[in-house]
């Protein structure tokens, strides 16, 4: 398999613009995120576009090189394409909100490139990446930011 799209949607008790603030702080990640961001370096910033260096960890694994250029959009999350240089993998990643009745409605959404990757890995991807890693990532992420953002 050489390409696999994650995309989940949550709708969250928390201020949309107490979220923002902790979204938007790449350079806090690995303190607000520890199981997700390792470390975050900003090697470039021009308005809301970003150049990071980041080593990024998920379930388990130890922290990946990772180099993200992300674009933010203000109040309303990030959009980033990803390059995972240990397992030779590209993403395109989407964290956006929107304010509902119900409270704020977070839709993330992760399209992975697999087709540089290990072929082990690409047949091994699906029940890697599938369903566990959208519960992890809610867990450890969505959560969390829900938690801060309600302090």
């Amino acid at each position: 398999m050489k390409k696999i799209h994650l995309k989940a949607s949550w709708i969250v008790k928390a201020q949309r613009d107490s979220m923002y603030k902790i979204v938007s702080d790449f350079e806090n990640m690995p303190k607000y995120f520890p199981k997700v961001a390792h470390s975050i370096e900003i090697i470039e910033r021009d308005g809301n576009n970003l150049l990071i260096h980041a080593k990024a960890k998920s379930l388990g694994i130890p922290p990946i090189p990772v180099t993200m250029r992300t674009t933010l959009v203000p109040g309303k999350g990030f959009i980033s394409d990803n390059k995972n240089h240990k397992f030779k993998a590209t993403g395109h990643e989407e964290f956006l909100m929107e304010d509902t009745e119900e409270g704020t409605k977070i839709t993330y959404s992760y399209m992975y490139d697999l087709s540089k990757a290990n072929v082990l890995l690409r047949i091994f991807a699906k029940p890697l990446f599938g369903w566990v890693s959208m519960w992890y990532w809610k867990r450890v992420f969505v959560d969390r930011l829900v938690e801060l953002s309600n302090k």
